[in-house]
């Protein structure tokens, strides 16, 4: 028998008592297969390690940082399946230029991030979680219900920054909002936005007239900071922000600073600058934002639809054909890639299962 194609994954899919932390992943496409060896590998100080990869044809990931210094030398790695449609963690040009294929899972996240997003709008315009606080505090707490009147939602304005895959499942969602619906992304035309039900608009105006903003960017350079001091000032005192995307595409400082003096009215966020995030930020001691440590939209159905999207990126690999959502495509054609793809078609073929 040929030696085992072997999927590593990284070390937090693991429990600390060595089960694995996300049962609801079907690993069976990969652990029945006696040509598969399924390990995981545990990062250090937050980063995958080349030698701890050397000899594996597969890596799926989730939070650890992938870069230049994590490709092993043997030339065997020919994937890195990343759990999750960002990939900012990963240093995507090293991966490209080594032949190294990477995928996503936009099809997995598209539902339960936008479904996260509509969750942060209701919790922020019916005031949810003051209300939480002021029922547990007994009749001197309902007392002061009237204190916090929710906003109702017809007629209101939903502004959705960048319009791709999440993006255009939230304006989806929101259609029987009765709300009016904008959005600013270069990369979309007027057309594909209004078979949406969207109005495009420029950066200024999806500042100035949404009650409620919502961010959907990838991080970039250019998107570093875009929300900052300046754009922030364009927003009304009695707006809100929404941040499910990356926490460096919102200066933080800015924020916190428009939320203290009162110059928009709340945040709901997923995402930080730092994350961790320490338990001293300032962002956690205001009552009006509704914080989730990048995890809002994580559910069952969220984890075993992108494992599921990444156990078969590994498949299609070992079969030596291109995986489907590949975000590097210039490595398709790659002689190292190719010859990699042409290897493992010839050692695990179906023709070839013993």
């Amino acid at each position: 028998m040929s030696a085992p194609f072997r999927v590593a994954f990284s070390g937090d899919f693991r429990r600390a008592d060595g089960s694995f932390a996300y049962p609801m992943i079907d690993l069976s496409p990969l652990t029945a297969d006696p040509r598969i060896e399924v390990s995981f590998v545990a990062p250090v100080e937050g980063r995958m390690r080349a030698e701890d990869l050397a000899g594996h044809d597969a890596l799926v990931l989730l939070a650890p940082r992938f870069d230049r210094a994590s490709i092993p030398r043997d030339g065997r790695l020919a994937l890195v399946a990343r759990l999750g449609v960002g990939y900012d963690t990963v240093e995507v040009p090293a991966l490209t230029e080594a032949g190294i294929a990477l995928v996503t899972t936009p099809d997995g996240v598209r539902r339960p991030v936008a479904v996260s997003i509509v969750t942060f709008l209701l919790a922020l315009s019916q005031h949810l979680l003051v209300k939480d606080r002021l029922t547990r505090l007994g009749p001197e707490g309902w007392a002061q219900r009237a204190r916090f009147m929710g906003l109702g939602l017809v007629g209101r304005t939903f502004g959705q920054l960048g319009l791709g895959n999440i993006g255009a499942e939230v304006i989806r969602l929101l259609a029987p909002f009765g709300m009016r619906l904008i959005a600013h992304d270069p990369f979309v035309d007027a057309a594909a936005a209004a078979a949406l039900g969207v109005t495009m608009v420029d950066e200024e105006t999806l500042f100035r007239d949404s009650d409620f903003l919502s961010i959907s960017v990838p991080l970039s350079p250019a998107t570093h900071h875009f929300v900052n001091a300046r754009r922030l000032a364009l927003m009304r005192p009695t707006s809100f922000l929404i941040n499910t995307a990356r926490g460096p595409v919102v200066d933080e400082r800015a924020l916190v600073a428009a939320l203290r003096e009162g110059r928009i009215a709340g945040a709901g966020l997923d995402v930080f600058e730092v994350e961790p995030s320490p338990a001293d930020n300032p962002l956690f001691a205001m009552p009006n934002v509704i914080v989730a440590p990048h995890a809002l939209c994580w559910t069952d159905q969220c984890f075993a639809g992108n494992g599921a999207v990444d156990v078969a990126a590994c498949l299609a690999v070992m079969r030596g054909e291109v995986p489907k959502g590949l975000l590097n495509r210039e490595v398709s054609d790659h002689p190292e890639f190719l010859g990699r793809l042409a290897r493992n078609a010839a050692l695990y073929s179906a023709a070839r299962r013993e």
